[in-house]
């Protein structure tokens, strides 16, 4: 092989590999953001007895609004769709937080709770312990850790831990539906 034609593969080669220095929060948010648009179905997989609801209904997440500040992601139970879990960049990972709405748009009086990455994570596992706005809202959910993870292809899970205390939904990543209607609340 000549030595152009060896440079010229070699360039292809590393053009191909995935931008290195991207960190896992930025992956994270990348892969997630390569869904925008799309409707998963979902199923509790983990739970209590009062989460009874979410066993009966159509559990339905759409990343539907993706932007380099916020990707925002709704979860309906249901005809309920007061729920919206809402993804930005910080200093050092990624934030989390809950925009709970009226059927109005108005916002519920517990909304704006979660918390921001304190470590790096992975490109498909972060975890956002609880902030102090969330531990001032609702003091119960103070040791409160959400983790979210993202299997490309295959699923998404959203997970709540805390003593006393697991929930679990898994969507179904393989198998896109039709978009549900917008939340509460969104602009358009």
């Amino acid at each position: 092989m000549k030595p152009k034609q060896m440079l010229s593969g070699l360039c292809a080669a590393l053009l191909a590999l995935p931008a290195l220095a991207a960190t896992p929060a930025e992956q994270f948010m990348q892969q997630l953001a390569s869904l925008c648009g799309q409707a998963f179905e979902g199923k509790l997989v983990e739970g209590n007895p009062s989460d009874a609801r979410f066993r009966s209904e159509t559990l339905t997440m759409q990343v539907r609004e993706c932007s380099a500040q916020e990707i925002r992601v709704p979860f309906h139970v249901g005809a309920d769709r007061s729920r919206t879990w809402v993804f930005t960049p910080t200093a050092s990972g990624l934030r989390l937080k809950h925009d709970h709405r009226h059927e109005d748009g108005s916002e519920d009086k517990l909304t704006q709770y979660g918390g921001d990455s304190v470590e790096a994570g992975t490109a498909t596992l972060q975890s956002f312990p609880a902030d102090a706005h969330t531990k001032a809202l609702i003091p119960a959910a103070a040791d409160n850790i959400w983790r979210v993870e993202l299997i490309p292809g295959q699923r998404f899970s959203y997970q709540l831990q805390r003593e006393q205390r697991r929930f679990r939904v898994d969507f179904d990543l393989s198998r896109p539906v039709a978009a549900p209607p917008a939340p509460w609340g969104a602009k358009s």
